[in-house]
């Protein structure tokens, strides 16, 4: 339980049955443990299982996004959003992916306007800030600047399933008081579960 670290109850992984407990064997398999995010919808177990299934489909569209790029999306959007739980998550990741630490702080900085020495994954930034910030701005032409870049129109739908799942859980961890940090790459690289096929029972 994520006692005095949440605004709610929570259920511990040791006192979790039926439905919640499968869900958190399943994650626990790649990860160890269930995540404190996955554990903060424990009231209500079915949509902690479907939390974790979208949150796998999300990782796994099958477009010519880089990892960085999709990360650094995800980051520009935790970041706006004051989220440090998941923003410190998504460091870690795009550490693990070699990325520079100048690099990670030309998005910190200010993500609306980042600088990380590559313009197309400046535009990608640009967009998911523009997204976060101002929805109701967004015009057709935004996908064009990124078309510039070369990004094909599933690019373009990963993009933003990316930054809108971000903007979602975002939400979820701000409304409900998760503030800790997370702490170690096996943590935030880890937390994606397996195939369902191969889900404890």
């Amino acid at each position: 339980m994520l006692e005095g670290m949440t605004w709610i109850r929570t259920i511990a992984w040791p006192e979790a049955d039926g439905q919640l407990k499968e869900a958190y064997d399943w994650q626990a398999a790649a990860l160890g443990s269930p995540a404190e995010f996955t554990i903060l919808g424990s009231l209500y177990p079915a949509i902690v299982e479907e939390r974790l299934r979208l949150y796998r489909v999300v990782e796994h569209c099958p477009s010519s996004l880089t990892p960085v790029e999709r990360q650094a999306a995800a980051l520009t959007t935790s970041l706006l959003n004051g989220t440090g739980h998941c923003a410190s998550g998504l460091q870690l990741k795009l550490r693990s992916l070699g990325v520079s630490e100048d690099a990670i702080h030309g998005i910190q900085h200010d993500p609306t306007a980042p600088t990380t020495g590559e313009p197309r994954l400046d535009s990608i930034c640009r967009h998911a800030a523009k997204l976060t910030l101002t929805p109701k701005a967004m015009a057709e032409d935004d996908l064009v600047s990124l078309r510039t870049h070369g990004l094909s129109d599933l690019d373009l739908l990963d993009l933003n399933n990316i930054v809108s799942y971000y903007n979602y859980i975002n939400r979820v961890v701000m409304g409900l008081g998760l503030r800790s940090e997370i702490a170690t790459a096996h943590e935030a690289t880890n937390a994606v579960p397996g195939d369902e096929a191969n889900q404890t029972s």
